[in-house]
């Protein structure tokens, strides 16, 4: 594996099984690379596999055969716990619904990541207060979802996917619950922070939005498609 390559699936298959045991596969042998600093988009319709590749990516499930070395080394078939344990240093995670804690300020939502890590109180104080003020919320700290808009929300959530200072950003349909004009702005925030060295991989459904990216990969039924 390339220095260079942060990430290189190898004939990834991905088959789930029902209860009744009628087996459906998502992805079928998918060959991917990416880049260090590199700004894709992985979009496609409804069912053609973009949210399975997502959690593989993720380290959120496995592939069922083929290979995922990640910064050289290969996840595909590690444990929960050290799945959980590299997710959790090289990947932030920005998703549609936000998942943030609405009792809980947006300071505290930033934190979090570092709370389970282990990362001592004023050291994580510092590193969310460095992130939100990179996302343009340094007047929002104390602030609570509720008494957010849903573009400083999913603000929110990228400060606390960068608090870690993950090697990827992974975001799922990061605009889905905003209007056209929030969601330019926020999308314009992901390019920012790739043209500081970020490596972002971006789903969506929307053509428009993946042309933003600097390489977009279709999805088609499973398969990557060239068309």
């Amino acid at each position: 594996m390339s220095k260079n390559l942060v990430v290189e699936l190898k004939k990834v298959n991905k088959i789930f099984v029902s209860d009744t045991g009628l087996a459906f596969q998502a992805l079928k042998d998918i060959d991917f690379e990416l880049k260090r600093g590199e700004f894709i988009a992985i979009v496609g319709p409804s069912g053609s596999g973009k949210s399975t590749m997502m959690n593989i990516l993720g380290l959120l499930d496995q592939p069922t055969t083929g290979t995922y070395q990640l910064d050289s080394v290969d996840v595909s078939r590690m444990s929960e716990n050290h799945l959980a344990e590299i997710r959790n240093k090289k990947i932030g995670f920005v998703f549609q619904n936000f998942n943030l804690l609405n009792r809980t300020s947006a300071l505290a939502n930033v934190e979090l990541p570092l709370l389970y890590a282990g990362v001592s109180p004023p050291e994580r104080h510092r590193r969310a207060v460095l992130a939100l003020t990179q996302v343009s919320l340094a007047d929002k700290f104390s602030s609570k979802p509720n008494q957010l808009s849903g573009g400083q929300q999913q603000r929110v959530a990228i400060a606390r996917a960068l608090v870690t200072n993950p090697d990827i950003l992974l975001a799922d349909e990061p605009t889905g619950n905003l209007d056209t004009k929030t969601g330019a702005e926020i999308i314009g925030l992901f390019k920012d922070l790739h043209r500081l060295g970020k490596t972002v991989i971006l789903i969506t459904h929307s053509p428009e939005i993946a042309r933003v990216a600097g390489r977009v990969v279709r999805l088609k039924d499973g398969s990557i498609s060239n068309r």
